[in-house]
């Protein structure tokens, strides 16, 4: 089993020829509103994989948090929203992103979750249930974080490490929670944009496994991921892709498919080369989620 615990959105996404300049409007080839987050993409990728996976997140209220729920239910993923209980109308954290069509590329302009506070005694009940899902953990299942949502994501982490269960950080940005979050995980991924103050580029592996962590990897786009595993540095190609459609979610991919692995009891090895593989696959369809629909 698989529990993923971090950031969902609603993502509004535009596919246009070129982004905007100053006071310039351009006319979109597309729209899609869906949801996303690390978390959140993550979540489905697994589920995709074959692994049953439950989300903890915030979703809140309103006819934009109908919509992300529609749509994670419509993925398979199992929902534990934390924002039940929490009160006023707060609406989900909302991403605006545009694709250039010609490359792939994304911009995003993003609220994430600010409006939710820490959650950290947010009631966990899923729809439909009268315990809280994290009572299910063991010893072989998973916990993927993406440092949103801190006090939650600690305290979740935490429970889950009392139960034998390996915990996996998504490591997208540097937080000021991280060193806490890191220091209760087995595993680290971590983008080329993740970097702790005063390190330099280098020696951001060595910071992170200072922290705790056997296994720390750092992926850089297309380039081969960088891993230090227990002590051991090597480095993990990445397939080329036949086109590049949309970068969208590809490091969200990368995380929800090497949890995925290691749920299903591979190495963490294993697990960062299955994963590349499937991110490479995941740009050429378009959308985090497209090659879901296109190889199923």
């Amino acid at each position: 089993m698989l529990v993923c615990c971090g950031l969902v959105t609603l993502d509004v996404v535009q596919v246009v020829d070129a982004l905007p300049g100053p006071d310039e409007k351009v006319v979109a080839r597309s729209l899609a509103a869906t949801f996303g987050g690390p978390a959140a993409n993550a979540a489905a990728t697994a589920v995709a994989l074959g692994v049953p996976t439950a989300l903890v997140t915030a979703v809140g209220h309103g006819p934009l948090a109908a919509v992300v729920r529609a749509e994670l239910e419509s993925s398979g993923v199992t929902l534990v929203d934390a924002a039940d209980g929490v009160a006023g109308a707060v609406q989900p954290a909302v991403s605006t992103v545009l694709v250039t069509r010609a490359t792939g590329e994304r911009a995003v302009v993003s609220t994430n979750a600010s409006g939710f506070g820490d959650l950290t005694d947010a009631r966990l009940v899923a729809p439909g249930r009268t315990t809280d899902p994290l009572d299910e953990l063991g010893p072989g299942d998973v916990l993927l974080l993406d440092g949103h949502h801190p006090g939650l994501a600690l305290r979740v982490a935490r429970r889950a490490r009392e139960r034998g269960c390996a915990v996996v950080l998504d490591g997208g940005s540097w937080k000021p929670d991280a060193p806490a979050m890191i220091g209760l995980c087995d595993a680290v991924v971590v983008s080329a944009d993740f970097r702790p103050p005063g390190v330099a580029t280098d020696d951001v592996l060595d910071a992170v496994a200072a922290l705790g962590p056997r296994f720390v990897a750092r992926t850089r786009g297309p380039r081969s991921v960088e891993v230090l595993d227990a002590g051991e540095r090597y480095e993990v190609a990445v397939p080329r892709p036949r086109r590049v459609v949309d970068t969208l979610g590809a490091g969200d991919v990368v995380h929800g498919a090497f949890a995925a692995a290691a749920a299903h009891g591979s190495s963490w090895r294993a697990a960062l080369e299955n994963a590349v593989l499937v991110a490479s696959r995941s740009v050429e369809h378009a959308g985090a989620r497209g090659w879901i629909t296109a190889t199923s």
